[in-house]
């Protein structure tokens, strides 16, 4: 069986990550000139894919580069963080266990770390860190890749994947100023923050009472164009000796209005329906089972929703603009002026809307489909 040449649910990379050549140039150099950059888009539109290819070939293109990923998703304490952030900053600067541990005994002599190394070192590696240790040490810690690199002569570049995670933390607030306030005086070390969670990354990065406010620069991913994914899928198909013509790539895109991972996905369940030529009616299975499939997903999240919020996102979808109108607040139940304005706010928090100089639009085209045709056209 062919492999499918189409990648979702995991980083995009190789052949199945698309374009984004001005992206990757843009922050390629600007991490390598120092410039430390926050990168922001709705959910799935491939930031880490992004991050993954620009530093990959940044490190093939520059020696001297040495390149830190951390996901942070899963961390619940301050004290995880450190534990993972000294981990990775360790193994990323270093290329072999033998020397994990020789430059965490030198360069975290102070916090007596306690070293662990599993059947294979090279992925069971830990270095664990007493609390009272890391309290008293937490500039020490942030310090380390800086400390590193100057001492190495190298430059270090640190990617933090789901940044907004670590504002659930107990004492973000601290931790949040104790970052800031080490990282901005960093020469040898660029920062990448990125999430999931759009409004709260903005919230962090652009709001003038947040620390990391103008940390560096703030780079908004845009949607692939349309050509690039046509000219992608047409190829793709081609390669795995599949065909399909200029019009079905372009009606898969457009049905699923750019969305990087439902590009992917869409064009992998037309892949695997086809055996030589794909047709309109494949496609539009092939749709209907993506609709099918994220089901349970939408059924959830207009669950979680309250009435009025539900009955806001029905009179956006049937295209209603003069929201706080008594005409359309008295038509779709929507409540006070106060009400719809609230929830706005939570629409857009929950990255369900967002909002241009048109109006407001649904952020997860499929998502769109399903509840137009569940809730205004049924």
């Amino acid at each position: 069986m062919l492999e499918s040449p189409f990648q979702y649910g995991k980083l995009a990379a190789g052949s199945t990550f698309v374009n984004r050549v001005r992206e990757k140039q843009e922050l390629k150099s600007n991490l390598y000139s120092g410039i430390n950059t926050m990168l922001i888009s709705p959910r799935r539109w491939g930031k880490s894919s992004l991050v993954k290819e620009a530093m990959k070939e940044l490190v093939e293109e520059r020696p001297d580069v040495r390149v830190c990923f951390l996901d942070v998703f899963t961390v619940r304490s301050e004290e995880e963080f450190y534990q993972l952030f000294a981990k990775e900053v360790i193994k990323a600067t270093s290329n072999s266990w033998e020397t994990w541990i020789s430059n965490a005994t030198e360069f975290l002599k102070t916090l007596s770390p306690k070293i662990s190394i599993g059947v294979d070192p090279m992925t069971d590696f830990s270095i664990g860190l007493e609390y009272h240790r890391v309290k008293e040490n937490e500039r020490e810690l942030l310090e380390l890749p800086e400390k590193i690199a100057c001492s190495k002569g190298i430059k270090i570049i640190v990617c933090i994947d789901e940044f907004q995670s670590l504002a659930g933390l107990k004492n973000y607030g601290h931790l949040e100023g104790e970052m800031r306030s080490v990282w901005q005086h960093h020469q040898k070390v660029s920062y990448c923050l990125y999430g999931s969670k759009r409004h709260m990354v903005i919230e962090i990065f652009n709001s003038s009472s947040k620390p990391f406010y103008r940390f560096g620069q703030l780079m908004f991913l845009q949607k692939i164009d349309e050509t690039e994914w046509i000219k992608f899928i047409m190829n793709s198909f081609r390669r795995t000796g599949k065909e399909i013509s200029t019009e079905d790539a372009g009606l898969i895109v457009e049905k699923v209005k750019s969305h990087s991972w439902y590009v992917q996905q869409l064009s992998h369940f037309v892949w695997s329906a086809t055996r030589k030529a794909v047709t309109v009616e494949i496609v539009d299975k092939a749709f209907s089972q993506i609709v099918n499939t994220n089901l349970p997903l939408y059924v959830a999240e207009c669950e979680a929703l309250s009435i009025t919020q539900l009955n806001l996102l029905i009179a956006i979808a049937k295209g209603e603009s003069v929201l706080t109108g008594a005409t359309t607040m008295s038509k779709y139940k929507l409540g006070t002026p106060q009400n719809v304005s609230k929830n706005k706010i939570v629409l857009e928090q929950k990255d369900i809307l967002d909002k241009t100089v048109e109006g407001f639009y649904f952020l997860d085209p499929v998502f769109e489909f399903w509840f137009k045709s569940e809730y205004v056209d049924g």
